[in-house]
């Protein structure tokens, strides 16, 4: 069952993304994150714990550092309460070790796992998630959600700021 082609489209952002609500089939496949530690796709998105994500490359010059931003901001915000996931969208070149530096820059805290793997699985991911384009220059800025993975993700496509990312996980959070 293809489950990323169901999407319910919903009001827009002051920023103009596009929220819709969405299930989303995890792939078996496991990435790595910037200490180099194997992780399994299914399991770790599939914890009981909120999550907000992204997709990002570390040598983009335009949309990825904007989101970064956003997300280390979020990180300020929110502290433990959410888990922040990156995951790149260029796993020839962000290996474990570019990550880690990227990280640095951000300063990601442990609450926050950016995540390589191999060039497949990391096209499973993308695909999973809808936002595969073929080429990581043609790739979208979307932020994704959810409280629990009983729920469906909330997915907003375009760029968001940190308060509008905020306020809308608070009012995930206030649902459950």
């Amino acid at each position: 069952m293809d489950h990323h082609h169901h999407h319910e489209m919903m009001t827009a952002t002051a920023t103009h993304a596009v929220k819709s609500l969405a299930r989303y089939e995890v792939p078996d496949v496991v990435l790595k994150d910037m200490n180099d530690k194997p992780i399994s796709m299914r399991e770790f998105l599939g914890k009981r714990e909120p999550l907000i994500l992204n997709f990002i490359y570390t040598s983009c010059t335009s949309v990825c550092p904007a989101m970064t931003g956003v997300f280390s901001q979020i990180q300020t915000k929110l502290g433990q309460a959410v888990r922040l996931v990156s995951i790149s969208i260029d796993p020839e070149y962000d290996t474990p070790k570019r990550l880690k530096s990227y990280a640095r820059s951000f300063d990601v805290g442990t609450n926050w796992t950016m995540l390589t793997g191999n060039l497949n699985d990391s096209v499973a991911i993308q695909r999973a998630f809808s936002v595969y384009r073929g080429d990581k220059m043609d790739h979208v800025a979307a932020t994704f959600m959810r409280v629990d993975p009983d729920q469906p993700w909330t997915r907003l496509d375009g760029l968001s700021s940190a308060n509008e990312l905020v306020e809308e996980y608070r009012r995930l959070a206030m649902r459950q």
